[in-house]
């Protein structure tokens, strides 16, 4: 396995959020360099890169000049254009690949190809007209949930179908968006999975994590999750069978419907580092930002074993503000994000209290 970035290296970030910003602290822990690419001046990434670049997803001449200045390179968050992608692969290796986050870009294709490597998923049906729609609900039921096949996150771009009559104005809210249906299933919680795979092909998976949302917006992420062992290597399988089907090289966040029968099903993936792991930071020797930066420059990847148990809790819009009152609080860790403005459903900050094993 060739060695990309070695300390003194530089490896660079499409993305300038929160989650390109741990990145970037994770890659100076390793003496690594970050370049971070972002559109939105700024960023809260680049308060802790040691190169930025602000420009568009598509300006060609910016994009070739970051690809010069890096030796590999990766994506903080699944909306960077696959097209961006794939120009900056012809010059530095990318890791994920266009391909797989083109796939997870759309839900219609991510479906397919988790269902084609073997992996179970809520049942589901295209959509791309009101008669298509009615078809879908004809052949799944109600209620069910008509998403945007792209660019939906946090409870955005869905909405819930009670009973057949709703159709009309469900399909109307896409505003002409392919979509997708998504059959009704009957989980009793969410359980999620970071795992990654490294350009050696080894794959390494952090524990299983117990979520809950609210407002379609994570709330907390507990580890370890109930269900035990055995529920985790059933996650983990399912991991292997996506990452080794896309080829895949870096930090993948899997979410699951955990089923009261013991069965999992996987809502959706994302090609980065995720949300419901930010808890490794605190609980692994190994968190998944720096297993991600690993993966990237071509080291080998880190143990992710848990020390300690943990509970992440977000911290959203005004909630932010109470920075004082948990940074008094025993065994937590605050994280603060650097973003100016604080909006309701705006992710600002987490802690991460944990307990020794």
């Amino acid at each position: 396995m060739k060695v990309l970035a070695p300390p003194g290296g530089t490896v660079g970030i499409l993305g300038g959020g929160q989650l390109g910003r741990m990145l970037a602290m994770a890659a100076a822990r390793l003496g690594i360099k970050a370049h971070v690419y972002a559109p939105e001046a700024g960023s809260p990434a680049f308060d802790v890169a040691s190169a930025v670049t602000c420009a568009p997803y598509d300006d060609r001449a910016a994009l070739a000049a970051f690809a010069a200045s890096v030796s590999a390179a990766t994506t903080e968050f699944e909306n960077v254009p696959a097209q961006t992608l794939a120009l900056l692969g012809e010059s530095v290796p990318v890791r994920p690949g266009a391909r797989a986050v083109a796939i997870a870009q759309d839900r219609m294709l991510e479906k397919d190809f988790v269902n084609r490597v073997g992996v179970p998923t809520a049942p589901y049906r295209k959509v791309d007209s009101l008669e298509d729609l009615r078809k879908a609900l004809a052949e799944l039921g109600a209620p069910a949930i008509l998403k945007t096949r792209r660019f939906g996150y946090d409870g955005k771009g869905q909405v819930r179908i009670r009973a057949p009559e709703e159709a009309a104005a469900a399909f109307a809210e896409m505003k002409g968006a392919q979509a997708i249906l998504e059959g009704f299933v009957p989980f009793s919680r969410e359980v999620s999975l970071v795992a990654a795979r490294g350009a050696d092909g080894e794959i390494r998976a952090y524990d299983l994590t117990e979520n809950r949302h609210e407002a379609g917006i994570l709330r907390e992420s507990r580890v370890p999750a109930r269900g035990g062992a055995e529920l985790s290597a059933v996650a983990a399988d399912m991991a292997r069978r996506i990452l080794e089907g896309l080829d895949y090289v870096g930090v993948m966040g899997i979410e699951f419907f955990a089923l009261g029968d013991g069965r999992l099903l996987v809502n959706e993936i994302a090609p980065r580092v995720h949300n419901t792991g930010h808890w490794t930071i605190e609980a692994c020797a190994v968190s998944q930002f720096e297993q991600q930066i690993r993966a990237v420059a071509g080291w080998p990847l880190g143990d992710p074993s848990r020390h300690a148990d943990a509970t992440m809790t977000n911290l959203i819009g005004q909630e932010a503000e109470a920075w004082e009152e948990y940074a008094r609080q025993p065994n937590t860790a605050v994280h603060l994000y650097g973003k100016a403005e604080a909006r309701p459903g705006r992710k600002m900050g987490h802690v991460t209290r944990v307990t020794r094993i």
